[in-house]
């Protein structure tokens, strides 16, 4: 998922995707402690996809703020 992408989103939608994502990293994180896990760099990139979403949520905040 790019950024470009992301910031065409609404905030809503976004707070939806990152819900989507935590739930998946926990699955993930799940599997992994079970040694269920296929694709470990998932993980990694559920990771980084999150802090996307955070990075854009607070600079849409402070854009709202000025």
């Amino acid at each position: 998922m790019k950024a470009a992408e992301l910031r065409e989103l609404s905030t809503a939608e976004l707070n939806e995707k990152l819900t989507d994502l935590k739930a998946e990293l926990f699955q993930l994180r799940f599997q992994l402690a079970i040694n269920q896990l296929e694709n470990p760099t998932r993980i990694k990139a559920v990771k980084k996809d999150i802090a996307r979403i955070l990075t854009i949520l607070c600079e849409q905040s402070r854009q709202e703020a000025k």
